[in-house]
């Protein structure tokens, strides 16, 4: 069954959703919950019914959604940092992609994760520790490394260290699905007509 541009849309905006978070979190200090919940929810979601079902509810990638159109139409304005991250996450996905026994540690990991889940909240300080210690475990070890950049007041702080490790973890996720529905850097360059016009009437709806 062929994907829609709907699926690669929607990818595509977690994707865009986990990056603003770790921006805002680097900058800020802080981020919505909001904003954050439907990147953690997405970590859980292996045979998820569908691509939206990923995170969570209706609607709740509009964040997401409205930093790729600005992202693809400069309106209100582009985020160079913020294109430069998603670039980084989605090679580094591709990278992920050639190794098994990564795989496999981030595959035990989130069923390690399903068990804490019973006894914690999403965004529970324990539950993030346990995806950022994954992804120092698994992707960090591989390239290109993705350095943040941010206040260092903010950035030194270990709850906040532990919330960008996983919200990069989440990103990688939604890159491999943009991947799996058929999504490509080739596509997001030069067929990307689709992807906006699905992406505003997203917003149309939800925003």
């Amino acid at each position: 069954m062929p994907h829609t541009d709907l699926e690669r849309t929607l990818a595509l905006a977690g994707l865009y959703q986990a990056v603003y978070c770790v921006i805002h979190i680097a900058r800020q200090g802080a981020v919505d919950a909001e904003f954050m919940e439907p990147c953690v929810y997405s970590l859980f979601q292996v045979d998820a019914e569908s691509v939206e079902s990923v995170f969570g509810e209706p609607g709740a990638l509009a964040k997401g959604a409205r930093q790729l159109v600005a992202q693809l139409t400069g309106q209100p304005e582009r985020d160079l940092e913020m294109t430069r991250y998603a670039i980084q996450v989605i090679k580094l996905e591709r990278e992920l992609a050639k190794r098994l026994d990564l795989l496999d540690i981030i595959a035990k990991g989130i069923r390690q994760a399903e068990a804490k889940r019973a006894h914690f909240d999403l965004l529970h300080p324990s539950l993030l520790a346990h995806f950022a210690n994954l992804y120092s475990r698994t992707l960090s070890q591989l390239q290109p490394r993705i350095l943040i950049h941010g206040d260092p007041h903010y950035l030194r702080d270990p709850d906040n260290q532990n919330r960008l490790r996983a919200l990069l973890l989440a990103a990688v996720r939604a890159a491999r699905l943009w991947r799996q529905v058929g999504g490509s850097r080739w596509q997001l360059l030069f067929r990307n007509r689709p992807i906006l016009q699905e992406t505003q009437l997203y917003l149309a709806r939800y925003d």
